[in-house]
């Protein structure tokens, strides 16, 4: 046998390649089934649904997640990623500053009301990790710098009332969702009409 012929890998075998695609089937399955369960569920959820909705056993569940929290945190994270890069798509688009602010809250507030998991995450940590939350702050702050400069907003309003804002309107879609589904909706018209630049009563200072 020659140098040439020893270094050669063998060629990777039929049977390992058939139980990588079945293992990367199975996750996929797996987190399409998990997207759907805790969206209408939210976190709380029994993974057992999760399985159950896959076809997958839990034996192969935990070996691509050993935990909900890392199953749950996963899914979040591309769905939030995946939500906030079309609204700046959106948003980036549009060429009126006003409408892209509002476009961005009235997205937002019908993509979580049909996410419970989403405006769970949203409403206790701005996003399911730090990195998402920056993500959103910056964005707000992209959106409402293009209002300020176009004199459409409120005198006095900050980025952080925006995201306290957006974090209490989703709470309003997570706490009104089973008795009055949509009533958030007039809470966000309200709450709209008072950032606009016609309102000109200072606002009260934030407290230290």
């Amino acid at each position: 046998m020659t140098l040439a012929d020893q270094s050669t890998p063998a060629p990777e075998q039929p049977a390992r390649r058939g139980r990588r695609a079945d293992a990367e089937r199975n996750r996929a399955a797996i987190m399409e089934a998990a997207g759907a369960v805790f969206a209408e569920y939210g976190g709380t959820v029994d993974v057992r649904e999760i399985a159950r909705r896959s076809g997958v056993g839990m034996g192969t569940l935990y070996r691509h997640f050993p935990t909900k929290d890392e199953l749950l945190l996963t899914v979040l994270e591309e769905q939030f990623g995946s939500w906030l890069t079309e609204a700046h798509q959106q948003a980036t688009a549009t060429e009126d500053p006003w409408q892209a602010l509002t476009g961005f809250f009235e997205q937002m507030l019908t993509t979580q009301a049909r996410n419970r998991a989403v405006v769970e995450s949203y409403t206790t940590n701005g996003g399911p990790t730090a990195s998402c939350a920056q993500r959103c702050y910056t964005f707000i702050d992209e959106l409402r710098t293009r209002c300020m400069d176009a004199g459409l907003l409120r005198p006095g309003v900050t980025t952080e009332d925006l995201v306290l804002l957006s974090g209490s309107l989703s709470q309003a879609v997570l706490t009104t969702g089973d008795s009055h589904p949509g009533q958030w909706r007039r809470l966000l018209r309200i709450s709209l009409d008072g950032l606009t630049s016609r309102n000109t009563e200072p606002l009260p200072a934030s407290e230290a």
